[in-house]
């Protein structure tokens, strides 16, 4: 038996989180993905790029290329760390100019081989700071090109935040600390926040109670990560410190093979999203680690859609993605059509 879709009063947003390909053979692939991913209608598709702003000239070519070839907004994420204020003003001048609108504003992780830097004097200390200085690159553009001025208002500048529904265990926050960082946000300007991943949906009811209490009223978008491959949620424990349940942990392992494995973690993750979607969740934000297969899955159990037909199924106007180098003078070719 068929289960029934579920009446929302509004419809949910879906977005995807994408991470540009580090390296030139896996370019196909990553094209691939945001391709499937593309054909599903999200919302918005958002970028990252590395620790201390690695890959950041590659995600800024996936950004230009989706907002060329695609029908879907991209969302810039945008870093402080390892760069001056004057370079960070040049970045987001750079990504204005390409057309980008949206952007998700991160203080960001050091530098992997640098466990003790601190900010520079002259830097961008915080992801406030950096909702600030998005809003003042905007204002001084728009203050000195009239042209500009219209296509601000016509368009307006789009902030997102990140918020830690646990706490953040790499700045040793708790909840409260960042409900209180996430309504700094807000007064500075941010237009929306996304979720890190969470494993139990009171993780994710409780924050937006306590935040809503504070005075926090900007949308909060639930993030979640699919919950498929046991290893990958041990090893997002290594780089987030978000621990995954014990029980979650156990019951994928005791399964007898991967394909066993990716049923139960589908419907764990299944029901995690239609628990925080009931309690009034806007929308989901998949942290897809560039696999489209778990994530239109995930989709597709909350009946907000995902899943793809056939392997050619794709939206008509969205252009071959591959078809072009995603690293300048590094010439990638196209994936063979079955």
């Amino acid at each position: 038996m068929v289960a029934e879709a579920p009446t929302y009063p509004y419809r949910p947003t879906v977005s995807f989180e994408l991470m540009p390909p580090r390296r030139p053979d896996a370019a196909p692939r990553f094209w691939e993905t945001a391709r499937r991913l593309v054909a599903a209608r999200p919302d918005f598709v958002s970028v990252t790029y590395g620790a201390g702003g690695g890959d950041r000239d590659t995600a800024r070519d996936v950004v230009s290329r989706l907002l060329a070839g695609t029908p879907v907004l991209p969302i810039a994420h945008l870093t402080c760390v390892g760069a001056s204020r004057e370079n960070v003003s040049e970045v987001v001048d750079e990504f204005l100019e390409a057309g980008v609108r949206s952007f998700l504003a991160l203080r960001g992780d050091p530098p992997q081989d640098q466990p003790d830097w601190r900010p520079p004097a002259g830097g961008v200390h915080s992801a406030v700071e950096l909702v600030h200085l998005l809003r003042e690159v905007e204002a001084r553009r728009c203050a000195a090109d009239p042209a500009a001025a219209v296509r601000g208002a016509a368009r307006p500048l789009t902030i997102a935040v990140a918020t830690f529904p646990d706490g953040n265990v790499q700045a040793g926050t708790t909840r409260t600390q960042e409900v209180h960082r996430l309504l700094e946000k807000q007064q500075a300007g941010a237009s929306f926040a996304i979720t890190q991943f969470f494993y139990e949906a009171d993780s994710y009811t409780d924050f937006v109670a306590e935040a809503r209490t504070a005075g926090v009223t900007i949308p909060i978008l639930a993030g979640l990560l699919p919950t498929t491959e046991p290893r990958r949620l041990r090893r997002v424990e290594e780089l987030t410190g978000v621990q995954a349940p014990q029980h979650l942990l156990d019951a994928l392992d005791a399964r007898p093979d991967p394909e066993a494995q990716y049923a139960y973690g589908t419907a764990y993750g299944t029901e995690l999203a239609q628990r925080v979607l009931d309690a009034g969740a806007p929308g989901l934000h998949v942290y897809t680690f560039n696999k489209y297969r778990p994530a239109l899955d995930l989709l597709e159990g909350v009946h907000l859609g995902g899943r793809t037909t056939t392997p050619d199924d794709a939206a008509p106007d969205v252009r071959d993605l591959a078809g072009r180098p995603w690293v300048p003078s590094i010439p990638t070719p196209a994936p063979a059509v079955p």
